[in-house]
C-alpha cells in the first residue's frame, strides 16, 4: 500500500527509490506531486516525508471527505510536508502553516518559494492556549527538530527557547475565518492547551481535525482525556495508536 501511494503522489517516484537503493547521493531531494506540486526534502527528513506522503498518517483515518477549496491549517507544520502533500491531494485549497522553529521555518518557506502557485502562508510562531510567549524544549543535535515539545526538559543537553505563540481563536481571527475544513496538530505537547482553551464556538467552526496526541505528566494530558473531550464539544472521534482523527457528520 505505501509504494501505491508513492506512484499515486509522485510523478518523479522513482527518485525515492533511487534513495532506497542507494543510486543518488543527492541532499536536498526535490518530489514532485502528480500536480506539479514541489516538495524539497532534506535527507535528514526522509523519514517524516514517507510518512506523510506514504503512509498518509495524518489522513487514513479522517471521517469524511474534504470539500474542494477547503481551508487547511496546519500547526506544527516543520518543514511543510504536510501542508504540501493537502496541497497535491485538496482542490484548490487555503494552507495555514504555523511553525517557530527557525531551521524548520526556513524549509517550510523554502517549500512555499518552490510552489507560487499554492494558496499557502506561512507563520513563524507557535500556537497555544494564550498568547504571548511559551518555553519550547528540544535536542541540541537536532537540526531539522521535530520534537520541539511545552512538556518539560529532557536531559541537560537540550536547548530551551522562549518563542511567541498565539492561540487557535486568534488565528481564526486574524485571517478572517469562520471555518477550518481540516486542523492538522502535531505540536509535541501544545494540543492540550490549544483546544481546552479554544471557546467551544469556534471549534465548531473546525469540520475535522487530525491530531497525533503527546502524553503528558498532568492528569488532562492523555489521549483518553482529549478524546472525552472532543466528544463533548459534539465531535464524532477515531483513535489509533497516537493519533486522534475528529469531525463534525
Amino acid at each position: 500500500m505505501r509504494y501505491f501511494r508513492l506512484f499515486r503522489n509522485l510523478s518523479n517516484w522513482y527518485l525515492y527509490l533511487a534513495v532506497k537503493f542507494s543510486l543518488t547521493d543527492r541532499d536536498p531531494l526535490l518530489f514532485r506531486a502528480r500536480n506539479r506540486i514541489f516538495i524539497e526534502v532534506p535527507r535528514r527528513l526522509l523519514h517524516e516525508f514517507k510518512e506523510i506522503f506514504m503512509e498518509q498518517c495524518y489522513t487514513r483515518g479522517l471521517g469524511m471527505p474534504i470539500p474542494d477549496s477547503p481551508t487547511v491549517i496546519d500547526i506544527g507544520a516543520n518543514a511543510g510536508f504536510f501542508s504540501l502533500f493537502a496541497a497535491s491531494r485538496f482542490h484548490d485549497p487555503r494552507i495555514l502553516s504555523f511553525e517557530t522553529i527557525e531551521s524548520n521555518f526556513g524549509q517550510l518557506r523554502r517549500n512555499r518559494d518552490l510552489n507560487r502557485n499554492c494558496n499557502m502562508s506561512c507563520h513563524n510562531q507557535a500556537v497555544f492556549g494564550h498568547h504571548g510567549e511559551i518555553l519550547l524544549t528540544y535536542s541540541r543535535d537536532d537540526g531539522f527538530t521535530t520534537s520541539a515539545t511545552v512538556l518539560g526538559k529532557f536531559s541537560k543537553d537540550d536547548i530551551t527557547v522562549q518563542v511567541p505563540c498565539i492561540t487557535l481563536d486568534e488565528i481564526f481571527k486574524d485571517n478572517g475565518l469562520k471555518n477550518c475544513d481540516l486542523l492538522k496538530m502535531d505540536c509535541e505537547g501544545s494540543e492540550y492547551s490549544i483546544l481546552y482553551n479554544c471557546p467551544r464556538e469556534h471549534l465548531s467552526w473546525i469540520g475535522q481535525m487530525a491530531i497525533e496526541v503527546h502524553q503528558g505528566s498532568r492528569p488532562e494530558q492523555n489521549i483518553e482525556v482529549l478524546t472525552e473531550y472532543l466528544r463533548g464539544a459534539g465531535f464524532q472521534v477515531r483513535r489509533h495508536d497516537h493519533m486522534v482523527w475528529a469531525w463534525h457528520e
